[in-house]
């Protein structure tokens, strides 16, 4: 029982001290007088009773109630129940009273109720008082305080006859139970009565409707904000007008809290004179009348909560964490179900009847119980991780917050992990973790019902009646009676506060209270103590808990099986199978990933301890000291799956013996973990030891209790399964029952227990502290823990691996025993730490407590002697076996410079590679060695991620790609040591970021570095691998001498001439329809035979040409091939000239070749031979190239064969020149200078371009676009749509349709397409020269002149090169990104622009097409002639002339105008020390880009497929071949580059030139082919330019990491074949299935495409018949022919395969088509296009268009002229071959039998002369001889030197085969 209220008092107005306007309370009377001993008066009542301030008020408020909560000093809570009325002050209090007092008067409105005019009207100026009646108690019944002090205000109102003094005399002695649901009836005196009901189970919060009515003023959401503030600490501030709101506000949330218990400061209604309070330090939950929210404005970390307006404002450096998801959401949903039902009937056809709403008493049960099934959900299963560490003599527990965390699965959850430190949970475990004590609802919810929960989450209507379930459980404890609930209690009559008759509240008399106050306490005292009779029982555990959410971790769930590998491994290992387990291991080091498998790994080795350590040899204790640390360095410092507490005393028992009488254990070889500096790890594991412990000890008297009836086993067994909290509350429950000895006996037993434990753990803590090697004292430095602690009192440890907490002991000193000192004091006061908290905690005595600071330094010094035996003996141990080094496989001819270095490969930001977004497996970082050969940068290693151990990593770049190498300090991903690195990056789109293995030196390191450099940057091209590479692999030949490695220049301008005659005249005469030369006529000499077949006349000028009599043999041939190079035989196939130098030229043609720069003299940069106007002599070209830049005047670079227009390229303009002469066309001239004759020189030489266009020659009726009137052309000029910048496309964003006055013909077409090429006006220029608009400022044009000028903006190379740089870092970025998002790498390309400049090459080439295409000649005219001329140069040729989109004409291409006209590749690819500060600048590769681009949306019109560009992106940077280092032709012939003698290149030599290398490749595989060619012979391709329309190249951001880049083929098709064997390609199909990985695999390689691999089959099934396998080139050209015949039996004239649509747009990106024929559908490619749809073409297109075969009609063998008879024979090797088939052919000119591997081959195996054979004869077969054969087939020929022994296919074959020889035999 318990007194209902403890004091009454009456509090009244005074004025204050300093006689300001303010008054303040004063008591008038308290009762009882004395403080009661057990519970003293409360300080400050006055303050509370008006929390406004105490004012006088102008007119009679009615009276107002609320109930104020003071807390005192031992936080007990004291409920001040306040009835506030107003009297009329006397007047002389009116006298004291300024007039200040009415100033205040809103404010005193008192809890913000309405005033009520009076209706007799107060005298003027009469003021009133505020006078309080108060009672204070310990209880919270508010309505019974309600009713009594309105008893006592109705009494003194009413003038009733009752005695006040005896009303608050019963009032002081009432006595009501505490709890247990009995009811007690009261009556104070006055005829009245009230009923008050205690609840059933105290510890539930009273809340009435507070909680409804929160969620009513503030919302779900706000609501569930304010809880999770609470909840993590956070300041609240509740304001409202009304006092009661603030007060219910503020109780409803703390009903919402439970069963945690809010324990910071919690004041309800807050007195304006304590605001300062607000600014306190700490949480608190406070209300305060919204009059003064102006003073809580500034208030920055406090969430403010307005009750009156609906709204929670949470400032914004609070982060209120939310509560974990799913119960997040789930909460919001079933409290909207609760507050709203109507919500889930809203939308029904046909709604139910309302039903009524549950009573706003039974919702504020909902809600609560809402919550609490939260909690209980939040909380499952804490019981089991608590740990009772002392029983006796009162319970000692503490919470095991990581396992709990750990084992929901909330480690990251910031919401959890706040709560779980907060005071509130701290109470809650002290409060509710003691296991015997009376049990409540949330016990029983906790432990019973969150099955039921779990399995009702997605029924919302079963949630629901869970919910009413509890709220009525929550309800029946409020109102355990609820019908009887009936009061009778007078009260004041309606306004009686207006009535003027009052008189003041009466003084009481004291004596008369106390009298009745005295005579209940002699009552009270002769009647027994009420005890409060405590069920108590054992409270229940529940189900053990399980994770929130069930999250699958991956591909480390673990089976069955992976647990089995793990027992395995182990079992193998201790049974000294070490051969087992090693295969095993990797397997078992994937699974450790998991946890199970941790878990797993920890009891097995427990199972393998015998006694208290198990020894092992090296090999077994390096196995588990390897699988101990794999467990642990996935452990986070608070260990919350118990992995380290598992593996800690395992590791003080495995060890080895380094020598007699020194032994290593486990310890010291897995100290590098975070974990062991962790304080909290070391008090839980502590924790759960004692609790172990203390277990034991009450369960060892088990035996002597056993009655006898019992057996043993069985008593064990219950033993067994009991927990400690089992246990704990049985001693509890026994405890009173014990004598006071037996009572000492246990308690000191469980201290001594503790104490004996510290001990055991200040040993194994200097174990996994004190480093083995004392003296460097670097684990410390590493790890930060315990540095750090040395400053942090109990905050969590940081477990940064990097920081340094040098600062806390002097490592600087230098002196070894210094240092070792400050590794022990460390690790010293570490332990004590340790020591005094848990010991503190636990009750030890302070004499052990000073015992262990005494023990620990002696533990610490006695262990560290011991380490320093096993560090010396140790260091003699042989070192680990790191894993074997995987050698790269080299080129032939690439060599090792520095061998493998071992280093970590690391990710870098591209995702794929460690099993990012596209899944697959994480590859990197991978673990292995850094080669330097003389060709490549090679990393080749194995993922150190155990899931993908087995495979093989290789990442490589060309040596000369290096374009960035950058020195790092990074962390090792095994041993997470800080390791020097290198990140190297190449323009090949590879990043090495690599860290060094701790062997590496430093030096080595370096020596690495300046290698690299040395290759990188070599002084001299010469120097570079493709250089080297010949060289160094001919040992037989001596070195050529400097001057013999070409022929000198003098003597090759006197060839230059003639063979360029003799070549032009063949061709002309030989054929009208160009067809390229074949590839071996390219680099050979012209036959003997035909030497002079042809007469040229020889108009030579005599001053500079010899008769080519005078030359030698070698020369003449040196010359052919210059004349053969690319520029002469596309000059030819164009028509573009003769080559003539006599005034008799003639004048039919308009250009000639004309040998001016054959001595490289006028341009250095230009090939030998140029196309000039017919009309200008040599003479003048010296002086026009002098108004050019780089002396790179204007020449013909290409002829349009249908308008005839010719494209022209040139170096930009010098100041002097057209601009100047259009410049100062006005100005006199005081007489003609140089410069002047050369501008005249130019503009005749324009001239002379024009008048050469048959179109222009006749100069009449000339009219250009300058008539165009330039308004509508935009404000800059009619060229102004070229834009620089390719970002204001808004007005350019078309040029190629809109440009030269498209603008006002049409509308312009979106996407930046092109339109039909005949838009163009009729009247155009003749000439545009496309400049810079920088050199064009200012020019006037002039109307008379034929040609235009078209200004445009164009990037330079060093925009290129920027650009580039970002592009790579955007394509792979160095370091993972933040937030890894396709955005970012969006944002990061289009910061590049890349693309932009891409757009604006396509789009200035487009419009040189369309100019072009309408009959105008262009003279491209930018920067230097040599960058961006020639990609726009080269991109137009490409669009314009389906011929160089095959392999033969791309090759030209590049040779003529990237080669032959001079683009600086070396210096753009810095390939030298000189060019080192320049930089790369990837212009060819921009040129490629764009190719591909066309390419994407073209893709019917190319021959050569994306692979090809590819292949030339990587190797123009790559060096290995010759073709794309130098800057020049002339610098190609001072190197002797150009004319190789081609007799050497017989054999297996590696191939100096790409296209040759492309040619070998093509022979053999498809590989650069595109099977979907099928082109339109006048095809001009219009590609879409806008920056929407292009793609990023996959070359920028694809990679294989099986084997490298795959652009060296050799490397990537395994290792090569001698070359007498025959090479199937690629073999059988493997019919296994296998994973092709992202960034892994090579898909092409992996899943080759339909076509590819049928030619593939077909070899092989030839090879298995032993029939020579055919070219793949003539299998598929076959299957052409026989498809277009088939097409023409058809009919109809339509084939039934596909046919290929002539509208052109229409062929855009589309390879295949869907044609129904006449048996249903048929899909196939189309193979040739010359089947046009309805075939209507013209005979004559059908006649000019070539077969695709036409194209590899290269590969004839150059003799076909002289081949008498061939055939396939079978050919039996020398001694110990085999059989070959091979192809034959008999040659009576040259009197040979020569044989080739393939009928299409060039290179012949082997002659046999005919003049040694002696006889022909039949043979006889031999073994391996082919079985199908006739016996009569054979045949054998003997010669002087060795019997050949010959197969033919069939007898009569090889009856011809002996006649034809024998024929020739005797022809001789």
């Amino acid at each position: 029982m318990a007194r209902l209220a403890d004091y009454f008092v009456l509090v009244a107005f005074g004025p204050h001290p300093r006689g300001s306007g303010e008054g303040q309370g004063q008591i008038l009377q308290r009762f009882p007088e004395k403080d009661w001993e057990d519970n003293p008066f409360p300080q400050g009542i006055e303050l509370f009773c008006q929390p406004s301030g105490w004012q006088l008020c102008p007119e009679r408020n009615p009276p107002t109630f609320f109930v104020a909560v003071l807390t005192d000093i031992n936080s007990e809570r004291h409920y001040c129940a306040c009835l506030t009325f107003w009297e009329p002050v006397e007047s002389t209090q009116e006298v004291v009273c300024t007039e200040d007092g009415t100033e205040k008067e809103d404010e005193a409105n008192e809890g913000g109720q309405a005033r009520l005019s009076s209706t007799a009207p107060a005298q003027p100026g009469q003021l009133f008082a505020p006078k309080t009646l108060v009672l204070v108690s310990r209880l919270d019944h508010t309505e019974v305080f309600r009713n009594s002090l309105g008893l006592i205000y109705a009494i003194h109102v009413e003038g009733l006859n009752v005695c006040l003094e005896n009303v608050i005399g019963n009032l002081l002695t009432c006595t009501v139970p505490l709890a247990g649901g009995s009811q007690r009836t009261i009556s104070l005196g006055a005829g009245d009565r009230q009923v008050i009901q205690t609840p059933l189970v105290d510890s539930l919060p009273v809340s009435r409707c507070s909680v409804a009515l929160l969620f009513r003023q503030l919302g779900i959401t706000n609501v569930l904000s304010l809880f999770c503030a609470a909840l993590t600490e956070h300041k609240v501030l509740f304001l409202s007008r009304s006092y009661q709101r603030l007060a219910d506000a503020c109780r409803g949330l703390l009903a919402l809290l439970f069963p945690l218990r809010y324990s910071f400061t919690y004041v309800p209604i807050l007195p304006a004179q304590l605001l300062e309070v607000l600014s306190t330090p700490t949480p608190f939950i406070i209300g305060v009348n919204a009059a003064f929210q102006a003073e809580t404005q500034e208030l920055l970390d406090v969430i403010v909560a307005d009750l009156d307006g609906g709204t929670v404002t949470v400032p914004e450096c609070v982060h209120i964490p939310p509560l974990p998801e799913p119960l997040q959401s789930q909460t919001h949903n079933v409290l909207s179900m609760v507050l709203d039902p109507e919500l889930e009937l809203a939308d029904l056809a046909f709604p139910p009847p309302t039903t009524s709403a549950s009573s706003l008493k039974m919702q504020d049960k909902e809600l609560r119980a809402v919550f609490l099934r939260l909690f209980a959900q939040l909380l499952q299963g804490y019981r089991w991780c608590l740990h009772i560490v002392r029983i006796h003599p009162e319970p000692v527990i503490r919470f095991h917050k990581a396992a709990f965390l750990g084992q929901r699965g909330l480690v990251e959850d910031d919401f959890l992990m706040k709560v779980l430190e907060g005071m509130a949970f701290a109470g809650f475990v002290s409060e509710r973790g003691v296991p015997y004590r009376s049990t409540d609802l949330f016990d029983e919810l906790v432990a019973h019902e969150v099955a039921r929960m779990r399995a009702d989450e997605n029924h919302p209507h079963r949630v629901l009646r869970h919910v009413q379930e509890l709220a009525e459980q929550l309800y029946k404890n409020e109102n355990p009676y609820p019908a009887v609930a009936m009061h009778k209690v007078q009260r004041p009559g309606e306004a009686s506060h207006l009535r003027r008759t009052h008189r003041p509240f009466p003084r009481l008399d004291e004596g008369t209270v106390q009298w009745i106050v005295d005579q209940a306490a002699a009552k009270m005292q002769g009647a027994p103590p009420a005890v409060k009779a405590e069920r108590r029982t054992t409270v229940p555990s529940g189900p053990p808990m399980t994770a929130i959410l069930e999250r699958c971790s991956g591909p480390h769930i673990n089976s069955a099986r992976r647990l089995e590998v793990v027992r395995n491994c182990i079992s193998y290992v201790f049974e000294g199978k070490m051969l087992e387990a090693k295969k095993l291991l990797p397997a078992v080091l994937r699974a450790l990933k998991g946890r199970a498998a941790r878990r797993c790994l920890a009891h097995e080795l427990h199972l393998h301890v015998q006694q208290n350590r198990a020894v092992l040899d090296h090999q077994q204790f390096d196995f588990v000291v390897r699988m101990m640390n794999c467990c642990l360095q996935d452990c986070t410092s608070l260990d919350e799956h118990g992995i380290a507490a598992a593996l800690l005393p395992l590791v003080t028992v495995f060890c080895r013996k380094l020598s007699p009488g020194v032994t290593q254990f486990a310890y010291s070889c897995v100290q590098e973990h975070v974990v062991w500096s962790t304080p909290q790890f070391w008090e839980a594991m502590f924790y759960g030891d004692v609790q172990t412990h203390i277990r034991a000890l009450y369960l060892e008297p088990a035996d002597d209790r056993l009655s006898p009836s019992q057996e043993v086993g069985e008593a064990q067994s219950q033993d067994d399964e009991r927990s400690a909290l089992d246990v704990a509350s049985e001693q509890r429950r026994l405890w009173p029952t014990l004598s006071r000895e037996k009572q000492q006996e246990l308690v000191q037993k469980e201290e001594s227990t503790v104490f004996s434990q510290a001990i055991h753990y200040a040993n194994r803590m200097s174990y996994l502290l004190l480093p083995l090697d004392s003296s460097k004292s670097r684990l410390l430095r590493e790890r930060a823990g315990l540095g750090d602690l040395e400053s942090a009192s109990n905050s969590l440890v940081t477990n940064s691996m990097a920081g340094s907490v040098a600062e806390s002991y002097d490592t600087e000193s230098g002196f070894e025993d210094a240092e070792t000192c400050d590794v022990a004091g460390a690790v010293v006061r570490f332990i004590n730490r340790f020591v005094d908290k848990v010991c503190t905690e636990s009750g030890v005595t302070s004499d052990h407590l000073k015992g262990l600071h005494v023990m620990v330094p002696d533990i610490v010094q006695m262990h560290i002697e011991t380490l320093e035996a096993v560090h010396r003996e140790s260091k003699r141990l042989p070192p680990i076996q790191k894993p074997k080094l995987l050698r790269p496989r080299l080129l032939p001819g690439e060599e090792c410079v520095l061998d493998g270095l071992r280093v970590y490969l690391l990710p870098d930001g591209r995702e794929e590679g460690v099993g990012g977004s596209g899944g697959g497996p994480a590859l990197l970082p991978a673990e292995g060695a850094v080669f330097l050969t003389t060709y490549r940068v090679i990393f080749t290693g194995m993922p150190t991620d155990p899931l993908v151990g087995e495979q093989v990593v290789v990442r490589s770049f060309p040596v000369a790609a290096l374009t960035k190498e950058k020195r790092i300090s990074v962390q090792t991903p095994v041993d997470q040591l800080l390791q020097d690195g290198l990140q190297l990056r190449s323009c090949t789109f590879q990043l090495l970021k690599m860290a060094f293995d701790e062997e590496v030196g430093s030096d080595s390191a370096e020596l690495f570095r300046k290698q690299l450099h040395k290759l990188r940057y070599p002084t001299d091209i010469r120097g570079t691998f493709a250089f080297t590479l010949g060289s160094a692999h001919t040992p037989g030949r001596p070195p050529r001498v400097a001057k013999d490695k070409g022929p000198s220049l003098r003597t090759l301008s006197r060839n230059l001439v003639k063979n360029a005659k003799k070549t032009i005249g063949r061709q002309y005469v030989t054929r009208k329809k160009y067809n390229p030369p074949g590839w071996e006529h390219r680099g050979q000499p012209p036959p003997e035979d035909q030497e002079d077949e042809i007469s040229v006349s020889e108009e030579l000028e005599p001053s500079t040409l010899t008769p080519s009599s005078a030359l030698k043999p070698s020369d003449r041939m040196t010359m052919s091939s210059l004349v053969e190079r690319a520029c002469c035989r596309d000059y030819q196939r164009l028509g573009l000239g003769t080559l003539s130098s006599s005034l008799s030229r003639a004048k039919s043609e308009p250009f000639r070749i004309s040998p001016v720069n054959r001595m490289y003299a006028i341009c250095r940069s230009y090939p030998g031979l140029l196309i000039v106007p017919q009309s200008i002599q040599d003479n003048a070209l010296q002086r026009v190239s002098r108004c050019y830049r780089q002396n790179r005047f204007p020449v013909v670079c290409w002829r349009s064969g249908r308008s005839k227009a010719v494209l022209l390229r040139s170096g930009g303009l010098h100041g002097k020149g057209v601009v100047g002469l259009f410049k100062a066309q006005n100005t006199p001239s005081p007489g003609q200078t140089q410069a002047d004759s050369s501008s005249l020189e130019q503009e005749k030489y324009l001239q002379a371009v024009v008048s050469s266009m048959p179109r222009y020659a006749d100069s009449s009726g000339r009219n250009t676009l300058s008539s165009f009137s330039s308004a509508h052309m935009g404000s800059h000029g009619k060229w102004s749509s070229v834009r620089a910048s390719g970002r204001s496309s808004g007005l350019g964003a078309d040029v190629g349709s809109r440009l030269a006055g498209r603008d006002l013909l049409s509308t312009p077409h979106t996407n930046g397409t092109p339109p039909d090429s005949g838009f163009l006006r009729p009247q155009r220029a003749a000439l545009y020269i496309i400049g810079d608009k920088a050199q064009l400022k200012g020019v006037r044009p002039d109307p008379l002149q034929q040609w235009e000028l078209v200004p445009i903006e164009v990037f330079e190379a060093r925009q290129v090169k920027a650009s580039f740089k970002k592009l790579l870092k955007a394509c792979v970025p160095g370091c993972p990104a933040t937030e890894p998002s396709a955005a970012s790498f969006l944002r990061s390309l289009e910061d590049s622009e890349w693309l932009i400049q891409i757009h604006k090459l396509l789009q200035i080439s487009v419009l040189v097409v369309e100019l072009l295409d309408s009959g105008s000649s262009v003279l491209v005219s930018l920067e230097d002639g040599w960058d961006i001329t020639t990609q726009v140069v080269s991109l137009v040729q490409l669009l314009s002339d389906p011929f160089y989109r095959t392999l033969e004409g791309f090759r030209l291409l590049v040779e003529k105008e990237w080669l032959s006209f001079g683009h600086r590749f070396s210096h753009r690819g810095a390939h030298t020390l000189a060019g080192q500060s320049s930089g790369f600048t990837p212009v060819f590769l921009q040129f490629l880009d764009c190719v591909h681009q066309v390419h994407l949306q073209f893709p019917m019109e190319f021959e050569f497929s994306q692979f090809y560009l590819k292949f030339l992106g990587y190797h123009h940077a790559s060096r290995r071949f010759r073709t794309f280092l130098l800057d020049s032709d002339y610098e190609r012939i001072e190197l002797g580059l150009l004319y190789e003698e081609k007799g050497e290149r017989r054999g297996q030599l590696p191939c100096r030139s790409v296209w040759e290398y492309v040619d070998r490749l093509s022979k053999r595989t498809p590989m650069f082919y595109n099977y979907t060619y099928a082109p339109e012979d006048t095809e001009v391709l219009r590609p879409y330019s806008n920056v929407s329309n292009l793609k990023v190249w996959d070359f920028y951001t694809e990679e294989t990491l099986a084997e490298g880049p795959p652009y060296d083929w050799e490397l990537a098709q395994g290792p090569p074949e001698p070359p007498e064997e025959e090479r199937p390609d690629g073999g059988a199909p493997q019919s296994r299935r296998r994973v092709v990985w992202p960034c892994y695999d090579s898909r092409p390689r992996v899943q080759p495409d339909a076509i590819s691999r049928l030619l593939e089959e077909l070899q092989r099934l030839e090879t298995e018949l032993g029939r020579p396998s055919e070219r793949w080139k003539d299998t598929w050209d076959r299957v052409k022919a026989a498809q277009r015949l088939e097409g023409r039996q058809d009919g109809r004239g339509t084939p039934s395969s596909l046919l290929v649509s002539t509208v052109p747009h229409h062929r855009r990106s589309l390879g295949v088509y869907l044609q129904e024929g006449p048996v249903g559908s048929t899909l196939s490619l189309s193979l040739d296009s010359d089947q046009s749809s309805g075939s209507t073409t013209s005979s004559s297109r059908q006649a000019a268009r070539r077969s695709t075969s036409t194209l590899y009609s290269q590969f004839q063998t150059a003799e076909s002229e002289n081949r008498s008879y061939e055939g396939t024979l079978y050919k039996k090797g020398a001694f110990m071959k085999p059989w070959k088939a091979r192809w034959f052919v008999l040659d009576k000119t040259k009197h040979q039998l020569r044989y080739y591997d393939h009928r299409v081959d060039t290179e012949c195996k082997g002659v046999i002369d005919l003049a040694e054979v002696e006889t022909v004869a039949p043979g006889t077969p031999t073994i391996g001889a082919p079985k199908t054969v006739d016996e009569k087939a054979f045949f054998d020929v003997k010669t002087t030197r060795r019997v050949y022994n010959f197969c033919a296919q069939d007898v009569p074959s090889a009856q011809q085969w002996v006649d034809r020889i024998q024929s020739c035999l005797s022809d001789a």
